[in-house]
């Protein structure tokens, strides 16, 4: 079988902000294939998620690591960058521009977004990248000179970002809360570096079978999409919702940790996994089309929804090429 002539790092780099600007909806094609908005949206997301991914494999730490160092990267798009953590007035907020609002920050926001760029713009991506070059899955992508430079990238582009956004929306995040969210992204990398390694469970079970995966990404994204989009209508304080999204992440975290994720015979449920959660962003894509409430141009979603869901099918078939039976000689179908 033909193996993929695309340097993984180079996949990862348009990938990850393919998943989470274009998918999602918040880049709609006219906007995500501008040649410069799609190179800033690239060297911001692209060049993120190849650093977490580099920096997993280089400190030898396991996908919480991914996980981590994910959301380190949500809060700087989103809290550093264009400063939506602190801005009442940003595009996206709606009514969580006020709802939630304490002490200047959007904390309803900053904690969907948090949670949203760690699975959707930096764990998912990767995940789907070692899944497309499964011979390379725990090798190194790029070289330590390569990965400086990736991340000088990635600071260049987050500073001019945030000159364009401060300037453009004459918009300056307050210092206190600004210079704190810059201290929790330091605190959190060096929580990743010192992670120690998750201790041998003799108790772990077997990876489900990928139709019952499929289900559970499914349930988890669609749940936590819509537990932040409906329940400021629903609850009359914030402190609920913020509770409850802390809940369905450890949640989750919980109940996947009782699988065993290593191995081959794990691919075709980690892409079952995958396509689950995006299953929900992939069906919004055929309704923003339709949507003539939104004023920017939605045109294209039907297709991008249509092809992301392909692409799914297509890895899918290639991994039960590759990789058809489980432990016990069973094959897995999805």
């Amino acid at each position: 079988m033909k193996k993929p002539s695309i340097p993984p790092a180079l996949a990862l780099f348009v990938l990850s902000p393919t998943i989470g600007e274009l998918l999602s909806g918040s880049s709609p094609p006219v906007e995500f294939f501008n040649p410069i908005n799609f190179l800033l949206l690239a060297c911001l997301y692209g060049s993120g998620a190849v650093v977490v991914r580099e920096l997993k494999v280089k400190w030898r730490k396991d996908y919480r690591a991914i996980l981590l160092l994910g959301a380190a990267y949500g809060i700087i798009e989103e809290g550093l960058t264009v400063a939506s953590f602190f801005n009442p007035n940003w595009m996206d907020l709606g009514i969580l521009g006020s709802f939630g609002r304490v002490f200047e920050v959007n904390w309803v926001w900053a904690e969907m977004l948090t949670i949203y760029h760690a699975v959707f713009s930096i764990t998912i991506p990767i995940v789907l990248i070692e899944l497309v070059y499964p011979s390379k899955e725990i090798a190194r992508w790029i070289s330590d000179r390569s990965l400086k430079g990736v991340i000088a990238l990635f600071a260049g582009t987050v500073i001019t970002e945030f000159y364009l956004f401060s300037l453009l929306g004459k918009y300056v995040p307050p210092a206190f809360q600004y210079i704190a969210t810059v201290l929790v992204v330091f605190f959190i990398i060096y929580l990743t570096y010192k992670l120690k390694p998750e201790k041998e469970d003799l108790t772990i079970k077997k990876i489900g079978k990928p139709r019952k995966m499929y289900v559970i990404g499914l349930a988890g994204s669609t749940s936590f999409l819509l537990l932040f989009w409906s329940s400021p209508y629903i609850f009359n304080h914030p402190v609920i919702i913020l509770s409850l999204g802390i809940i369905l992440v450890f949640g989750m975290l919980k109940y996947m940790g009782r699988f065993d994720w290593k191995g081959s015979n794990s691919y075709q449920s980690r892409l079952a996994v995958v396509a689950g959660a995006l299953s929900f962003l992939i069906f919004l894509a055929f309704i923003q089309e339709l949507d003539h409430m939104r004023v920017d141009n939605t045109t294209g979603m039907g297709v991008v929804g249509l092809v992301s869901a392909v692409a799914l099918l297509l890895l899918r078939n290639r991994l039960k090429k590759m990789f058809p039976t489980t432990v016990t000689g069973e094959k897995q179908n999805l």
